[in-house]
């Protein structure tokens, strides 16, 4: 009997690591200022309710993908390395306003990456701990040696600037990171999972077809913002704590913790909840960002590193929790 061909293992690297990383925020500085005679608010309110000063809008003609090439390029020269040496461009984003082609195909031929592998993720504001988690498992699957992995978000394009609950929210930006072969791990597990049931928590108002059929005007993003924060508040600590767990590593020796940049109140619950010592750097971008959704972890990561907030080299907790519902975390070490 002929014995049947058998096909070849992948041969990736044994772990994998972040090289480099790179943060794009818009010139324009909108403070609460500019919001709340719209929303009959205050500065204060917004400060109490959100931890929110200021957030960046993008101009007018400047789109996700010009965004993401700037961060990634600033990724790419911090990892030392050509674009064409990236396997793959993962783009975590809801705000690409194309149904097709893919922002990633576009960043992957503007950076000059091509023939790289190029998708898009939506998984909202987990977007980018998803892509860190695909990515380090292509590199160890051998499927691409170096993987481009961005969050970019221009939310201002899909904010209701009449909604009390959501007009003082969101922001625009892109955070990216190289990442590829590692002899040591710079990774860890990745807890991740999704809530489905919850889908209409955070959600665009109407689909397109009811845009094309003329029964809505635009589809702003809209938010059930006490039930995200309930959930946020109970639900993701322990998420966090598994990540550490599975990584083997205890609260007392992370470097950094960089959530999610969606509340400065869930993130000062999440801090308790984990027990963080008080010498522990935590990211605290909201205040001049706003909530970037897939940017914001990225961007927190590459300010805190420039800054010398966080150390290069260190360990860092990342969470990632939004819209689906859809949540992911990990720890890793910064480049």
């Amino acid at each position: 009997m002929t014995e049947r061909p058998q096909i070849s293992p992948p041969s990736g690297a044994p772990h994998a690591r972040i090289y480099g990383v790179g943060g794009y925020r818009p010139e324009r500085v909108v403070p609460n200022s500019e919001l709340v005679e719209r929303i009959d608010s205050s500065d204060q309110w917004i400060r109490e309710r959100s931890g929110i000063v200021s957030r960046r809008w993008a101009a007018a003609d400047e789109t996700v993908v010009d965004m993401a090439e700037a961060a990634c390029r600033q990724a790419l020269d911090a990892a030392g390395l050509d674009a064409s040496r990236i396997g793959a461009v993962l783009v975590a984003t809801v705000t690409h306003p194309f149904q097709t082609p893919s922002a990633a195909s576009m960043l992957t031929h503007r950076l000059g990456a091509t023939p790289a592998a190029a998708m898009d993720i939506s998984a909202a504001c987990a977007g980018f701990c998803h892509g860190v988690a695909l990515a380090g498992d292509m590199v160890r699957g051998g499927s691409a040696e170096y993987v481009l992995v961005v969050g970019v978000e221009k939310l201002s394009d899909f904010t209701d600037l009449s909604d009390r609950g959501t007009a003082f929210i969101f922001g625009d930006g892109a955070g990216a990171v190289v990442i590829g072969p590692s002899d040591t791990p710079g990774i860890g597990p990745t807890v991740w999972g999704s809530d489905g049931a919850q889908w209409d928590a955070i959600r665009q108002r109407e689909s397109w077809i009811a845009v094309r059929d003329g029964s809505t005007d635009w589809p702003h993003i809209t938010m059930a913002g006490q039930t995200v924060f309930r959930w946020a508040v109970w639900q993701m600590a322990p998420i966090a704590q598994q990540a550490l767990e599975k990584a083997g590593i205890s609260a007392e020796q992370l470097d950094a913790f960089i959530p999610h940049q969606a509340n400065m109140r869930i993130i000062d619950s999440m801090i308790k909840a984990l027990r963080l010592p008080e010498g522990i750097p935590v990211a605290r971008d909201i205040a001049e960002t706003g909530n970037t959704s897939a940017a914001s972890i990225p961007l927190a990561m590459e300010r805190m590193l420039r800054e010398g907030e966080a150390p290069h080299g260190g360990l860092a907790l990342l969470i990632g929790f939004g819209a689906g519902l859809s949540y992911a975390a990990q720890v890793v070490t910064l480049p």
